[in-house]
C-alpha cells in the first residue's frame, strides 16, 4: 500500500505495524459532508425512486412472490461480482432438482448460501437488530461448505488481510484494512453508529456504512458479499422498504471498476461525495429497474390469466402462474410440496394445461424428474 496515495483529506490514519507494513484505520462515522446541490438532487431522485418501488411492491396483488425471485438474482448477481459463474436459470434448475446439472456444483452452493443468508438475515432482524453479532451469524451461513470454509465462517478474522491484484502479497497491496486490534475498534464504532439517532437521511446514512464496513475488511472471505447484504437489510430494517425489493449488485457489476475506485478514493482522498453520487445513482438505477419489471410482471400475470378466464380450474391455475412467478424453473415434485395445490397428479394436470398454452415449456426431454421453465417471465426477470 503506497502510503503517497494517501493525503491529508484521507479520513483516518496510516500506522505502521510491528510486523513492518502499512495499514488504514478509518475514522469513526459520521464524515464531514459537503451538501452540494448534485448530491442533495441526487439523494431526492434516489428517495423518490425508492418511494414509488414501496407504492408498486405493494400495489402487486401478492408481493411475497416477486421477492422470491428478486432474492435469488441478486444473489446469483453477488456471487457473480466474487467470480463465481453460476446464472440465474441454474440456480433456479438447482433448486428445483437439487442436482449439479451444468458441473461445478461449488458455485452453485455459494449462490444457494446467499439466499440462505439473505433470508436468515431478514427474518432475524424481528429479534435481533442489525449488529457485529448478527452479521457473523449470515457470515457463518454465507461461507458454509463452500471454498471459503476454512477461512473461519461466522468469525472475524484474527489475522491481517489485504486487497489487491489475484496473487498480491501483503507488500504489493492496493489496501490494507486495519490490524486486528484496531478491527474491533472499528467495528464497534460501526455498530454504535448504526443504531445512533442522526439526523443523516437514511440512505446517506446506509452508503456511509457500506464504505466503512468495506474499508474495515472486518472476515477472510466474503466482505463484498456481506457488505452488499448490510445494504437491502438497512433499507427494510429502517424501513425505507417494507420488501427487499432493491439490490445494488446488477449495478455494480456493471460499474465493477468505478465501485472499487470509489471506495479507495475515499479512504485515500476523502472524497465522500463522489462515493455518494454514485451509490444514490446506483439506487435510483436499480429501483427504476425493479418498478419496471414488477410491472412487466403484473401485466404477463394478467394476460396469462386471461387465457384460461372459462376454464373450470381457473383459479388453481391462476394460483400456479403466481407459482411460476415466484419459481420461473420448477418441477412438478417440488411445485407440488411448496404449492399446496394437490397431489402431484394434480399439479401434474394443472402443468400439462400451461404448457398447451405456451406458458412454460418442458426442458429436460427426459420421462422422469421433469424441470418447466417459464420464459416469458425469466426474459422479464433478467431484464
Amino acid at each position: 500500500m503506497k502510503t503517497t496515495d494517501f493525503n491529508t483529506n484521507a479520513p483516518g490514519k496510516i500506522i505502521r505495524t510491528l510486523e513492518g507494513y502499512d495499514a488504514f484505520i478509518p475514522d469513526p462515522l459520521p464524515p464531514q459532508l459537503n451538501w452540494s446541490t448534485q448530491l442533495i438532487n441526487k439523494l431526492a431522485a434516489a428517495e423518490r425512486s425508492i418511494a414509488r418501488l414501496e407504492e408498486v411492491g405493494k400495489n402487486f396483488p401478492l408481493p411475497h412472490i416477486v421477492i422470491r425471485p428478486f432474492i435469488r438474482k441478486e444473489a446469483v448477481l453477488s456471487s457473480q461480482i466474487e467470480g463465481t459463474r453460476t446464472t440465474f436459470e441454474q440456480l433456479l434448475t438447482y433448486e428445483a432438482q437439487q442436482l449439479d446439472l451444468f458441473g461445478e456444483v461449488e458455485d452453485r452452493r455459494e449462490v444457494h448460501n446467499y439466499v440462505l443468508a439473505l433470508d436468515y438475515g431478514l427474518q432475524r432482524q424481528a429479534a435481533l437488530p442489525m449488529s457485529v453479532r448478527l452479521i457473523r451469524e449470515i457470515h457463518g451461513i454465507l461461507m458454509k461448505g463452500v471454498r471459503g470454509e476454512t477461512w473461519t465462517p461466522g468469525e472475524v478474522r484474527r489475522s491481517q488481510n489485504w486487497i489487491g491484484r489475484l496473487g498480491a502479497t501483503l507488500a504489493e497491496a492496493r489496501y490494507v484494512p486495519p490490524p486486528v486490534d484496531e478491527m474491533h475498534v472499528c467495528l464497534s464504532e460501526l455498530e454504535k453508529f448504526i443504531h445512533r439517532e442522526s439526523d443523516i437521511p437514511a440512505l446517506i446514512k446506509v452508503g456511509l456504512i457500506h464504505y466503512q464496513f468495506e474499508a474495515i475488511h472486518p472476515f477472510l472471505d466474503g466482505n463484498g458479499r456481506i457488505g452488499r447484504l448490510l445494504i437491502t437489510f438497512l433499507l427494510v430494517a429502517w424501513e425505507l422498504l417494507s420488501q427487499p425489493l432493491l439490490y445494488l449488485s446488477s449495478f455494480i457489476e456493471k460499474n465493477r471498476t468505478e465501485y472499487y475506485d470509489r471506495l479507495l478514493a475515499v479512504s485515500q482522498k476523502g472524497k465522500w461525495e463522489e462515493w455518494l453520487l454514485f451509490f444514490l445513482d446506483g439506487v435510483h438505477e436499480q429501483a427504476e429497474d425493479a418498478i419496471e419489471s414488477i410491472q412487466a410482471l403484473q401485466r404477463l400475470r394478467l394476460e396469462y390469466q386471461g387465457l384460461f378466464n372459462q376454464d373450470r380450474s381457473r383459479r388453481n391455475l391462476a394460483k400456479m402462474v403466481d407459482y411460476f412467478i415466484s419459481t420461473p424453473i420448477s418441477s412438478i415434485k417440488q411445485a407440488q410440496e411448496s404449492s399446496g395445490l394437490g397431489s402431484f397428479a394434480t399439479i401434474q394436470g394443472y402443468f400439462q394445461k400451461l404448457e398447451s398454452l405456451g406458458i412454460i415449456q418442458e426442458v429436460t426431454g427426459r420421462a422422469r424428474d421433469r424441470i418447466y421453465r417459464a420464459d416469458k417471465i425469466l426474459r422479464i426477470l433478467n431484464g
